[in-house]
């Protein structure tokens, strides 16, 4: 017994499309046993009529008529309700197969009238015969409507059978009564079972595409973060490489320096990986905005980051957002165009008491793109990311080439409460060597002691991580 309760127990609780013939869920079992069950109590239900019947020949060939009535029956449920799920093709042949073993037993009651002289044995019998086997029957139809069609049609037989075998319009209204009343309740009980079962089906698969989806999302927030994290330190790599050579082929001696920083920002790169990794790391947008000041001083573009104090009290996810998006801008001026100026405006905007006020954060620079570029870094993988991350908090992006040869990326993102709006208070010093970081204790990416007039240019590597 206590195997059997272990079995049980070791069943899923739902139903597993892709384990047909495994592990079946319990609510599969529990209804395929139902049916079996069933198909027990039709022979249970005749056994007593069948005892005190004579001769024994009579007695042993009607048991097995109904025996076999009822395995077929079990066996027109198990496949209709395979069909129904889906598993299998329509039973038609077990459907007629049942139909026509239901008339042959009729037939064999009209014909053995004469050995069922009572009224009660032959009304049990032709009830049996007649009534078990529609909600099998039911379940293997199209519709219900086709169902209450049979139900009614057997009913039908009955009391043509009952009066040929002349037992007379009461036992055969009787017979008729009890027909569909029976029929109608299986019918309604093995529909509704099928129902069920497919409907927790569809719950275990919903919950599988869940888990699928939730497999993807992670996937997608790692891809981004991955090109968020590595995007701009690479540029930067390429960028002070570029720088170390040119330093190195003139015998200047910054060259080892610069080489220094990028081992540097190469070391805090994998610990930043490491962070993605474990989905811990969130952008901070102070320190992103003194690095963007610092890598674009020294690509020899004039950065100006214009900031209101209200920066330290946005909210700490609107802030990561935020970085995200300053980090992010920051490496799509220096991959694409040939930008000398680069202007980062913090704002909050907005005074209701109860909220609608809203961060604005605009980035803009005087290297606009060609329109092949200008097109990829619009709709490039890096955008697409900052407007998932965005969406999050019902934030906007817009990026595009505005007047004055400029291009422009504006974000919005809306506060929960009201933040105060003093004035701006800290503004960064323009030309390449004013980049350093100030105020934030955080070092920055680069250190703007060298400012060659070179181009910025990067690496095939990280155009590969930014498809």
């Amino acid at each position: 017994m206590s195997g059997l309760t272990d079995w049980w127990r070791r069943r899923s609780r739902l139903a597993m499309a892709k384990v047909p013939k495994t592990n079946t869920a319990k609510v599969h079992v529990y209804t395929r046993w139902t049916f079996s069950a069933l198909g027990g109590a039709e022979v249970g239900m005749n056994i007593g009529t069948l005892l005190p019947l004579d001769p024994r020949s009579v007695k042993a060939a009607l048991f097995l008529m109904v025996v076999v009535h009822a395995w077929l029956c079990v066996q027109l449920s198990n496949r209709a309700l395979d069909w129904r799920l889906g598993r299998a093709e329509r039973p038609v042949r077990m459907l007629l197969t049942v139909a026509g073993y239901s008339a042959a037993g009729l037939a064999t009651l009209l014909a053995l009238r004469g050995t069922l002289v009572r009224d009660e044995d032959f009304g049990v019998l032709l009830m049996a015969v007649s009534g078990f086997g529609l909600g099998s029957v039911a379940l293997g139809l199209r519709t219900s409507r086709h169902g209450v069609r049979a139900v009614l049609g057997t009913a039908g037989g009955t009391v043509a059978v009952a009066l040929l075998a002349g037992k007379g319009w009461g036992v055969a209204l009787l017979c008729a009564a009890g027909v569909t009343a029976m029929g109608s309740l299986f019918t309604c009980a093995y529909l509704f079972s099928a129902w069920l079962v497919s409907v927790v089906w569809q719950l275990d698969a919903a919950r599988e595409t869940q888990t699928r989806l939730a497999v993807a999302e992670e996937r997608l927030r790692f891809g981004r973060d991955m090109h968020d994290v590595m995007g701009r330190n690479l540029a930067v790599i390429a960028l002070k490489s570029e720088l170390a050579v040119q330093l190195a082929e003139r015998g200047r001696p910054e060259a080892i320096a610069q080489m220094t920083e990028v081992q540097r920002i190469a070391r805090e790169s994998q610990r930043e990986v490491r962070d993605v990794v474990r989905g811990y790391r969130e952008a901070n947008l102070h320190t992103e905005l003194d690095g963007a000041r610092s890598v674009l001083a020294a690509a020899d573009i004039d950065c100006r980051i214009e900031e209101e104090e209200t920066g330290a009290a946005l909210p700490a996810e609107v802030q990561s957002a935020l970085g995200w998006v300053v980090r992010e801008a920051t490496t799509n001026v220096l991959r694409h165009g040939d930008a000398r100026r680069c202007t980062v405006r913090l704002s909050v905007l907005g005074h209701a008491p109860e909220g609608g006020a809203e961060a604005v954060l605009t980035v803009e620079n005087d290297g606009v793109p060609d329109p092949a570029e200008g097109e990829s870094a619009r709709h490039g993988s890096g955008l697409a990311g900052l407007r998932e991350r965005l969406a999050a908090l019902d934030g906007t992006l817009e990026a595009g080439a505005v007047a004055d040869g400029c291009f422009r990326l504006t974000v919005r993102v809306p506060l929960p409460v009201r933040v105060p709006l003093p004035g701006p208070v800290a503004s960064s010093a323009p030309g390449p060597a004013s980049g350093s970081a100030s105020g934030s204790g955080a070092a920055p990416l680069l250190s703007p002691s060298v400012s060659p007039s070179i181009s910025p240019s990067v690496s095939a590597l990280h155009d590969e991580m930014t498809p």
